[in-house]
C-alpha cells in the first residue's frame, strides 16, 4: 500500500507546475524531498517485518497471513467466493500439510500433529453430514488427479509409484477423511442394511444385485454401495490358456442394466442403489475400493461385505440380523469363507455353516511372509442357533453393526493390497473390542473358480511398466507387518517411512492388545510359527471366554 501511494505522488509531481517547463524535470530540492520520503516508507517496512511484540516474524509469516486473510485463488484466476465454507477448510488444510510434506515423509512429524496438533481427532464436528454427491464428487475428482499424476510417471520404479499416491493422498484424501470421520451421519435403528459391493470389470455383478434385491426377506431396508471398476474403451482380456491377452468388448454396466430393469428401477429411484465409477486404470485394488465402498454407506443399522460373484438364501437379510444378535457378544462381527456358489443353500441352512480356522505364513517370496487364511471348513457335526467364536474375519463376506466403521475405519493408506487385507481387519476389529463368530447357517455362496478374468494387477502393469505390481505391494505390506509386529517391519527397518504416515489412526484398538489377540490365535510373528490351538475347530470357547462354553452345551 506504501508503494502505491509512492507511485502515486510520484505521477502527481511530474505533472504538476513544480516541474520545469523547459526540461520537465523536477528541481533539485523535490529529488531530495522524494528521496527522503521513500528512505523512510522502506525503513518504516522493513522493521515491521523483522520483529512485533518481541518475537520473531518472518517474510513468510507475513505472507501466509496474509494468504489466509483472503480468499484461496484456483489456478484460473478466479476466487472461491462460491465453494461452501467447509471445502475451503479442506484446501486450507491440504496446503498446510503440503508445506510440511517433507517432515512428514522422514517421520519426523505425524499428519495428525500437523493438521490437530498432538490430539488426535474425537468427537463429532458441529456440521452436517456430508452429502452423498458431495462424497462421490470428491472421490473421483482424488482418482482422476492420482489418474494425471500417474500418467506423468509412467516409466516410474515402485518406490515412485508410492510416493506419488502417498504425497496426493497426504495433501488431499487423508484430510477429507478425517472431516468426513467426524461429520458421518447418525446410525439409524430401523433394521436396515448396507450392502458393500466391490466390482472389479465383473460379469457376476448384475446378477449379485438382483439375487440380493430378489431373495431379501426386506428389500425396501436394503441399501447397496456399489464400487464398480470397468474398462469402458482399449480393453483387454485376462490372462488365457498359454499366456494369451486379446482385445475384448468393453465391460457391461452392471449398475446401469440393473436401474433399467423393471425389477431394478424402484430401488434406483429410491436411492436404494449408490455407485461410484471407476475406470480400470484408477483401480487401486480390493482393499481400496471396499475403502471407498464404506463411504457410501449413509446411517444404515448393519453393514455386510460382499464380493460382486455371490448367491444368496432366501431371507438371507433377516437372518443375518438374527445370527448377529443371538452371537454373545454387544460387537459380534459375523464371517467366514462362504460355500459354493453351486451348492443348495436351501439344504446348507440345515447343516451347520463351515468355520474359518486356520492360519498360514504365506511362503513365497510375493507374500512376503504376510497371514494367509486357510479355507473354511465344516467342522461342527450339529448345528448351533448360537454362532461359535471364530478367529478371522473374510474379505468376501462379513456382517456386524455398522458402528465399526466409525470405531475401525478403513485405511486409505492401502493401496494396491491383495493379500493382507483380512489379517489387519481380524486385528483391528478384536482389539477395538469386536468379537469374531462364525454364522451359524451360510446365507451366500461364493463363485470361487474365475480362471482367465481380468485382474486388477493387470492393469497396474499396463498403467505403469509389467512387473511393478509385485514389488509395490510388499512395499506397502510393511505398512500392515508394522502394525502386526513383524520384526523385520519395525519403525527402524521400514524404509521409506512415509509408509508409516498417519497409521496409528488406522491401526489396533485400546480394548484389548494385539499380544493377546495373537496368543489366542496362535500367531507368532518373530518365529513365523502358528500353534495350534484347537478350540476353533473344536467349537469350543477361545481363552478367556470360558463363561460363554454352557451356551454351547
Amino acid at each position: 500500500t506504501s508503494f502505491f501511494f509512492l507511485f502515486v505522488a510520484t505521477m502527481s509531481l511530474i505533472q504538476s507546475p513544480l516541474m520545469s517547463p523547459r526540461t520537465r524535470q523536477p528541481a533539485r530540492p523535490f529529488i531530495l524531498a522524494l528521496a527522503v520520503v521513500n528512505a523512510l516508507f522502506l525503513f518504516y517496512l522493513l522493521s515491521h517485518l523483522g520483529s512485533s511484540n518481541g518475537s520473531s516474524v518472518t517474510l513468510r509469516d507475513r505472507l501466509k497471513r496474509a494468504k489466509d486473510a483472503f480468499p484461496i485463488r484456483f489456478r484460473d484466476g478466479g476466487d472461491d467466493s462460491g465453494v461452501p465454507m467447509r471445502l475451503r477448510r479442506l484446501r486450507q488444510k491440504n496446503e498446510i500439510v503440503g508445506e510440511h510434506l517433507g517432515l512428514i515423509k522422514s517421520g519426523t512429524e505425524t499428519v495428525e500433529e500437523i493438521l490437530h496438533g498432538t490430539k488426535s481427532l474425537e468427537g463429532k464436528a458441529d456440521k452436517p453430514p456430508m452429502t452423498l454427491e458431495e462424497i462421490t464428487a470428491y472421490i473421483t475428482g482424488f482418482l482422476h488427479k492420482l489418474h494425471d499424476k500417474c500418467g506423468e510417471i509412467k516409466r516410474a520404479t515402485h518406490d515412485q509409484i508410492w510416493e506419488a499416491y502417498h504425497d496426493l493422498t497426504v495433501k488431499t484424501l487423508y484430510p477429507w477423511d478425517r472431516e468426513y470421520l467426524q461429520r458421518m451421519p447418525a446410525r439409524r435403528n430401523d433394521g436396515s442394511i448396507f450392502l458393500s459391493l466391490a466390482s472389479y470389470r465383473d460379469e457376476n455383478c448384475l446378477n449379485t444385485i438382483k439375487w440380493a434385491y430378489e431373495k431379501a426377506k426386506n428389500p425396501d431396508k436394503l441399501f447397496i454401495g456399489l464400487v464398480q471398476q470397468n474398462c469402458e474403451a482399449n480393453c483387454r482380456s485376462g490372462v488365457l490358456d498359454g499366456g494369451k491377452i486379446v482385445d475384448v468388448d468393453p465391460d457391461d454396466d452392471c449398475h446401469k442394466l440393473f436401474c433399467e430393469s423393471p425389477e431394478g428401477s424402484p430401488h434406483c429411484d429410491s436411492g436404494r442403489v449408490r455407485v461410484l465409477h471407476i475406470n480400470e486404470t484408477e483401480s487401486l485394488g480390493p482393499y481400496a475400493a471396499r475403502y471407498f465402498a464404506s463411504k457410501l454407506w449413509y446411517g444404515e443399522q448393519w453393514f455386510m461385505q460382499i464380493d460382486a460373484h455371490m448367491t444368496f438364501l432366501q431371507d438371507w437379510d433377516d437372518i443375518s440380523i438374527k445370527m448377529l444378535n443371538a452371537a454373545p457378544s454387544e460387537k459380534p462381527v459375523l464371517s467366514h469363507y462362504p460355500p459354493s456358489h453351486t451348492m443348495d443353500l436351501a439344504q446348507q441352512a440345515k447343516k451347520a455353516a463351515p468355520r474359518l480356522c486356520g492360519p498360514v505364513f504365506a511362503d513365497s517370496d510375493l507374500e512376503s511372509q504376510i497371514i494367509r487364511l486357510e479355507g473354511g471348513m465344516g467342522w461342527d457335526k450339529e448345528h448351533s442357533d448360537v454362532p461359535r467364536f471364530a478367529p478371522f474375519t473374510a474379505a468376501g463376506y462379513f456382517v456386524a453393526h455398522s458402528d465399526f466403521l466409525r470405531e475401525v475405519p478403513f485405511d486409505p493408506f492401502l493401496p494396491w493390497i491383495f493379500m493382507g487385507e483380512e489379517i489387519i481387519m481380524s486385528t483391528r476389529l478384536w482389539t477395538s473390542g469386536y468379537d469374531i463368530f462364525s454364522p451359524s447357517q451360510s446365507v451366500v455362496g461364493h463363485m470361487y473358480v474365475r480362471r482367465h478374468k481380468p485382474k486388477f494387477w493387470e492393469s497396474v502393469h499396463r498403467v505403469f511398466t509389467h512387473g511393478v505390481h509385485n514389488p509395490l505391494q510388499m512395499l506397502v505390506l510393511d505398512r500392515i507387518k508394522y502394525q502386526l509386529g513383524y520384526p523385520e517391519a519395525s519403525k527402524d527397518h521400514i524404509m521409506p517411512k512415509s509408509i508409516l504416515t498417519a497409521v496409528e489412526q488406522y491401526s489396533m484398538g485400546s480394548t484389548r492388545s494385539l499380544d493377546e489377540y495373537m496368543r489366542i490365535v496362535g500367531l507368532n510373528m518373530t518365529t513365523k510359527e502358528v500353534t495350534y490351538t484347537g478350540w476353533c475347530e473344536e467349537g469350543e470357547v477361545p481363552p478367556g471366554f470360558e463363561k460363554f462354553a454352557p451356551l454351547y452345551g
